[in-house]
C-alpha cells in the first residue's frame, strides 16, 4: 500500500475515531461464562453488542489483557460463573468507554480470540480459547482443585505503551483443503487429498506456533466439511495477518507434477469488493472502525467501495509477496509446476481484509508424487519449507504492532575490523542467525554495510 493509500485509510479511520467514542459507546459485558476442559480453558463473555476489542499477553506475571471499546459509561463486569485450574482470575477497569479486562493465569498460553455472531439461543459473544496441554505448575496429578475464580479492579485502561503493540504476535491461519464428505482430489493409489491437507496443516501449525512472535490455528481441526465461504469467514474471527490454504493438485493425465502458489486473480478481486459493498450488514468486519460512519447513501457507499479498494490491494500485494517467498523455499525440497505465483478465481482467496495464498503441495494424480506426498519424511520438508517462506516474509515487511516489527528495528552499521564472530558475541546471537536473518551466502562483511540483529 503507498505513502497516499495509507494516509487515506488513516484519515478515515481518524473520521471514525471521532464520530464513535460517544455516540456507539452502547456494548456491556452481560456474563461471563468459564468452561474448563482437558486440554482447553473457554471463557465467553455474553455482550449486548459486537466487540471492538483489543488483546495481548504480559509476563511474570502470566496475564491476558483484553481492551473492550465502546463500552457504557460505568458499566461494570459481572462475576464468573465456572472456575478453572489455568484461570486464577478476572478482573476489569475502565477509562472513558474502553473496558480493561484482565485474566490472571497460572501459566503462559498462546490465545485465541475471537467475536462470534447472534445464534439462537445466544446473542454477541467475545470467545477467549486458552490451550493447555500440560497441568499448571504445582498442580497434582491425580487431583485438580480449580481455585475460584473472582473479581478484582484491574490496573486502568489507560492507552496501551507501544513497547507492549510492539509485541503482538503474528497470526496466521492455516487451512486444511477439503474435508468432511468432500474428499478433494483421489489420487491413482486411493489417497484422499483430504487426508493429505490436514496432516501437513497440523504441522505446520505446530511449527509456527514454536517460533517467538508468530501463532497459528488451522480453520477446521478435523475430518468435517467447512463450506468455502466460511473458511475466511473463521480466519476473520482469529484476527489473521494471513491466511494459508493447503492443498494437492490433480490432472486428467498422471504426468503433471510440482508444487505451486495460487493468489487472488485482479478479475476476481474487482468483482469481490463490488459484492461486499452490498452486503452493507458485514460492513463492521469488513471496515473495522469506518464502518461506523459510513451509511447506506450512494456518496458514504462511494467511500466505503475507496476502503475496500485499499484494503484489497494491500492484501493482493502482500499476498504475492509471501506467495513468492514460499515458492523460493519450496524450490529446495521439490519440482516446482510454475515458479512464479498463479492468479485465480479461487472462493478461499477473495477476503478485501486478509492476504491469503493457495498452496499445492504436488500432483496427487501423479502416482511417484502421490507416494511422495504420503511420505512423512517429504511432508515435513514441505512444512518446513512453507514455514521458511512464510517467517522470511514476516522478518522483511512485519505488521507494525508486531515482535517481528520490534526485531527488525535493531539494527547495525559494519565498523572497520568487525567480523560476524565478534558480532555474534556481542549480541549474544549465533552467526547461523545472523547470516540468515540478513540472507548472507559468506561471512564477507563491508564496512557500512547494515545489518539487522535478530
Amino acid at each position: 500500500m503507498n505513502n497516499y493509500n495509507r494516509l487515506t485509510l488513516k484519515f478515515f479511520l481518524c473520521l471514525c475515531l471521532l464520530f464513535s467514542i460517544e455516540a456507539f459507546a452502547n456494548n456491556q459485558v452481560q456474563n461471563v461464562r468459564i468452561s474448563p476442559a482437558a486440554d482447553n480453558t473457554r471463557v465467553v463473555l455474553d455482550l449486548a453488542a459486537a466487540p471492538q476489542f483489543k488483546y495481548f499477553t504480559l509476563e511474570n506475571p502470566d496475564r491476558l489483557v483484553i481492551d473492550l471499546a465502546q463500552v457504557r459509561t460505568g458499566s461494570r463486569l459481572p462475576a464468573a460463573s465456572g472456575e478453572s485450574a489455568l484461570v486464577r482470575s478476572i478482573r476489569s477497569s475502565s477509562n472513558q468507554n474502553i473496558m480493561r479486562i484482565v485474566l490472571d493465569l497460572a501459566k503462559p498460553v498462546k490465545p485465541n480470540v475471537f467475536a462470534l455472531a447472534p445464534a439462537a439461543p445466544n446473542g454477541h459473544r467475545l470467545v477467549i480459547d486458552l490451550p493447555d496441554n500440560s497441568p499448571a505448575s504445582g498442580s497434582s496429578s491425580t487431583t485438580s482443585t480449580a481455585a475460584p475464580v473472582t473479581s478484582a479492579p484491574a490496573a486502568p485502561a489507560t492507552p496501551i505503551p507501544s513497547s507492549v503493540r510492539a509485541a503482538r504476535d503474528i497470526v496466521i491461519a492455516v487451512d486444511a483443503g477439503h474435508g468432511g464428505v468432500d474428499p478433494g482430489s483421489i489420487g491413482p493409489a486411493g489417497t484422499y487429498e483430504k487426508n493429505l491437507t490436514l496432516p501437513i496443516a497440523r504441522q505446520l501449525v505446530a511449527l509456527i506456533n514454536k517460533e517467538p512472535g508468530m501463532r497459528a490455528s488451522l480453520v477446521r481441526t478435523g475430518d468435517y466439511f467447512v463450506h468455502i465461504n466460511n473458511r475466511t469467514d473463521i480466519a476473520r474471527r482469529m484476527q489473521a495477518d494471513l491466511l494459508v490454504s493447503i492443498h494437492a493438485d490433480a490432472f486428467t493425465s498422471p504426468t503433471p507434477r510440482g508444487a505451486a502458489v495460487w493468489v487472488l486473480s485482479l478479475r476476481r478481486a474487482t468483482s469481490e469488493v463490488g459484492r461486499m459493498l452490498e452486503q452493507t450488514e458485514r460492513h463492521s468486519e469488513l471496515l473495522g472502525g469506518v464502518a461506523e460512519v459510513i451509511k447506506d447513501s450512494a456518496n458514504e457507499r462511494y467511500l466505503a467501495q475507496t476502503v475496500l479498494d485499499l484494503s484489497m490491494n494491500h492484501s493482493m500485494v502482500t499476498a504475492h509477496q509471501v506467495a513468492n517467498q514460499v515458492l523460493s523455499e519450496l524450490g529446495k525440497v521439490t519440482t516446482l509446476h510454475k515458479r512464479e505465483p498463479q492468479a485465480a478465481s479461487l472462493g478461499v482467496l477473495r477476503s478485501p481484509d486478509i492476504p491469503s495464498i493457495l498452496v499445492e503441495v504436488g500432483f496427487i494424480s501423479n502416482p511417484q508424487e502421490e507416494r511422495l506426498l504420503r511420505n512423512t519424511a517429504h511432508q515435513q520438508k514441505l512444512v518446513q519449507s512453507i514455514f521458511n517462506g512464510l517467517r522470511r516474509h514476516f522478518e522483511l515487511s512485519p505488521p507494525a504492532d508486531s515482535l517481528f516489527a520490534q526485531r527488525r528495528a535493531k539494527e547495525h552499521r559494519v565498523q572497520a575490523g568487525e567480523s560476524l564472530s565478534l558480532l555474534s558475541q556481542r549480541y549474544n546471537v549465533s552467526v547461523e542467525e545472523l547470516r540468515r536473518h540478513n540472507n548472507l551466502r559468506n561471512d564477507t562483511l563491508r564496512i557500512g554495510q547494515v545489518l539487522r540483529i535478530p
